[in-house]
């Protein structure tokens, strides 16, 4: 390594001056969370996400992914707690954030060359390889692991994606965050409609209401609908009953992250009828560039049929029975289910 030393201070500066909320550095090594991550994978709590095994021996040992790296600058960014729950989590109603933040810790690498008088090797990491970011984010002093999994900042909460720039740096690293501030609080475990929480800092995947509708794409289980309830993509009851989010989420400031049209001022039976109807036109319009995408089309409207299921009125019905005639096997078996589960509670007429 050659050119001038960086100074720590000013890189934090640089990186809130792109305008990321929460900024710290460590040093790259092995991974005290690790075992227990694989110790996850084993049990079969990861459900269909397959992609999470691999790259096990990169997630051990934070030098291995950028060969020569030896720091990692970590940050967080916001994207709003505040806005009132409904049919879509908070983080997908408006642009996937893995580009924005990507190219923002490439400008901060951009930026600390010029700093330097040479380029400084590394790579950026948001939720795309084997890097366990809520460690690194814990090790450079960004937050504690919440009962609900979440990493939590005390003046912060939770709503907030990490990302993490791996550098051939010698960095002085910040003061890891080592208090756990949930104290006897169980808020999230006592909230979690399909017991996902099975303890504290605990999740099974397999129950998460956010697994369900987004990352299984066959069947949701059908002992697990009801408790989807109103959920229609993704979802935050373990944050919004979080003490630190009640008193410290905030408004959405990047304008990215604000509710797109399609999904504005819409509770979750008319989106979820809006969906039925929908062609794979005016899904691929109406959701460019969203995090939504990634249960496309089939899955929203899998999810769409089991909402209706749980909260729908006659007024419903139509909207069902057409879905039954469709083409699609797994729309048609969902539908057919939130028919009959409206015929149950007396909703269908």
């Amino acid at each position: 390594m050659t050119g001038a030393r960086l100074n720590e201070r000013e890189i934090i500066a640089r990186a809130y001056g792109l305008g990321f909320d929460l900024v710290g550095i460590t040093r790259l090594g092995p991974v005290g969370t690790a075992p227990a991550f694989e110790r996850w994978l084993a049990e079969g709590r990861a459900g269909e996400m397959g992609w999470l095994e691999r790259g096990a021996a990169k997630r051990e040992d934070s030098r291995l992914p950028v060969p020569g790296a030896t720091s990692a600058i970590v940050v967080a960014l916001d994207y709003g707690g505040r806005e009132p729950d409904g049919p879509v989590a908070r983080y997908a109603r408006g642009t996937d954030y893995h580009d924005l933040m990507v190219d923002r810790l490439r400008e901060l690498q951009r930026e600390l060359g010029e700093m330097r008088g040479e380029p400084v090797a590394g790579k950026a990491y948001v939720d795309t390889g084997p890097i366990l970011e809520r460690d690194l984010a814990g090790r450079a002093g960004l937050g504690w692991f919440g009962k609900n999994t979440m990493l939590i900042n005390p003046g912060l909460g939770s709503f907030f994606f990490l990302g993490a720039l791996l550098v051939e740096l010698d960095l002085e690293p910040s003061a890891p965050f080592e208090a756990d501030r949930c104290g006897s609080c169980t808020r999230c475990l006592d909230a979690c409609p399909t017991g996902a929480l099975v303890a504290p800092r605990e999740l099974d995947a397999t129950l998460c209401i956010s697994y369900l509708t987004i990352e299984i794409k066959g069947e949701i289980p059908t002992a697990l609908r009801e408790g989807v309830g109103e959920h229609i993509y993704g979802c935050d009851i373990c944050q919004e009953v979080c003490p630190w989010n009640i008193s410290f989420a905030r408004e959405v400031k990047e304008a990215e992250f604000e509710a797109r049209e399609v999904l504005t001022g819409k509770d979750s039976r008319t989106l979820a009828r809006e969906l039925l109807a929908m062609t794979q036109e005016e899904f691929s319009a109406g959701f460019a560039k969203s995090p939504m995408k990634r249960a496309k089309l089939r899955g929203l409207k899998r999810n769409a049929a089991v909402v209706l299921g749980n909260i729908g009125a006659v007024e419903d019905v139509a909207a069902l029975e057409q879905a039954i005639e469709d083409p699609e096997p797994l729309l048609s078996e969902h539908a057919r289910w939130a028919l009959d589960s409206l015929r149950a509670r007396g909703s269908a007429g």
